[in-house]
């Protein structure tokens, strides 16, 4: 996409809770990108959910609001199809005045796991399975989508039907021409098991790529609803009683030859495996605050409600944290499905492989993988609310083998900000907060 047909262009980068902070900038910037053109206070990768500063952060007040550089990614410029003449958007990442990594930057914690990777010379590959909702907005209180085909709300799940998805055809047709546009290889789109949801699977590829993929997928769903007379969703809990909104992620190691590390020829997987396996249990509950960030993600962590509560895994069930599916022993992977879909996608691949990799390293070894129903186990839990994971985040001996301790103060000061000024908002006017945030 050549930057030069348009007068201006976006840049932006990837704050605490996933949301892009940059800004438009005109077209003679586009050689000057690379050599720090672009300049931000390093502070706004630490502001709140509502956008405002964190009260005593250390990037304010002892660093007097520094600024930081903002270098692209290597992607290049992207369309944003939701916006009439799709402006491009160039995705950057923060660095210092030397061109020294942010640590307070996401997308540069996972860049730091998965050299950890590459110094064995081993390749991550990954996916993720998004499940979103399609609601309305319009009233004093969040309503299921209207039916193109009605005008009416839709009363029922549809799970996997091709009668919703014909019906919300146009705007499934925008979206695909959209993840075209944009790179995003889109997969396979389902009708799921709440009102109005649905799971878009993305492709299988390099863990990078794979989570840049899907940062730039909530963008893009959120937008393109909007422009077809819709809100979407990726709040973990849109409606009390109804599905939450999951990610699923999937996740295998490539070595040099291209071989899976995870495949020992049968269907039980390698050592390795098992060792990663052992890697992401150990740090599942200390790592609930990014599978769970939010004041409303914890309505979805509730035992019998299709999402995992316990640290537990398993081969081919659906109810266990982590599921080691079936298929050719070659294609041998984990997912990992703990997170709502309301996560900050870098901090959520940076937790989970960085919890492989330890795993790997200390050579762990798995408790039994369960079978049958995993709430019927005995499992290490999760923490059960928003204040308990913020605090054993913090205190976590497993989090600064992980995450910059930069970035783990960050967060904790993040988010301890917003529970406090969400305490004092009614609980049932939260979703105006989140809908177009998580």
């Amino acid at each position: 996409m050549d930057l030069s047909d348009h007068s201006t262009f976006r840049v932006a980068t990837c704050d605490l809770n996933g949301q892009m902070r940059g800004k438009r900038v005109p077209a003679s910037y586009a050689e000057k990108l690379c050599k720090g053109a672009v300049r931000m206070p390093l502070s706004v990768l630490n502001v709140d959910i509502f956008g405002a500063d964190i009260d005593g952060s250390p990037l304010v007040f002892e660093t007097g609001d520094a600024d930081g550089i903002l270098r692209p990614t290597g992607r290049g410029p992207v369309p944003m199809p939701w916006l009439d003449g799709s402006p491009p958007l160039v995705p950057m990442t923060m660095h210092f005045e030397d061109g020294t990594a942010f640590d307070g930057d996401p997308r540069h914690a996972l860049e730091n796991i998965l050299q950890r990777y590459a110094a064995h010379g081993w390749t991550v590959i990954a996916s993720t399975e998004l499940e979103f909702t399609l609601v309305d907005d319009s009233g004093e209180g969040l309503a299921p989508a209207k039916d193109p085909r009605t005008g009416r709300p839709l009363e029922t799940p549809e799970i996997l039907s091709v009668a919703q998805l014909d019906a919300f055809d146009d705007f499934l047709n925008a979206l695909y021409d959209g993840c075209a546009a944009m790179g995003i290889a889109a997969q396979t789109a389902t009708c799921e098991s709440g009102i109005g949801q649905f799971e878009i699977t993305l492709h299988h590829q390099e863990a990078l790529r794979a989570a840049d993929d899907t940062w730039l997928f909530k963008t893009l769903i959120k937008g393109l609803a909007r422009k077809y007379g819709l809100a979407a969703t990726f709040m973990a809990k849109p409606f009390a009683d109804d599905a939450g909104n999951g990610m699923h992620m999937h996740f295998s190691v490539l070595d040099e030859t291209g071989r899976n590390i995870f495949d020992n020829g049968g269907d039980d997987g390698s050592d390795i495996l098992r060792a990663a396996v052992a890697g992401c249990l150990a740090a599942m509950a200390d790592s609930t605050l990014i599978f769970a960030p939010h004041a409303g993600s914890y309505a979805r962590l509730v035992p019998g409600a299709h999402a995992p509560t316990g640290a537990g895994w398993a081969y081919e069930n659906r109810t266990a944290a982590l599921r080691i599916p079936g298929g050719p022993p070659s294609a041998r992977r984990i997912e990992h499905r703990v997170a709502g879909g309301d996560i900050n996608p870098y901090l959520m691949f940076a937790a989970i492989l960085g919890a492989a990799f330890i795993g790997i390293e200390d050579d762990m070894t798995p408790p039994a993988p369960i079978t049958g129903n995993a709430y019927d186990h005995d499992l290490p839990q999760m923490a059960a609310d928003w204040s308990t994971a913020i605090d054993r985040f913090e205190a976590s001996p497993l989090m600064p083998r992980i995450l910059p301790p930069e970035l783990v103060r960050n967060l904790v000061m993040t988010k301890r900000q917003e529970l406090r000024l969400l305490a004092s908002r009614p609980e049932d006017t939260h979703w105006r907060v989140y809908l177009d945030t998580a």
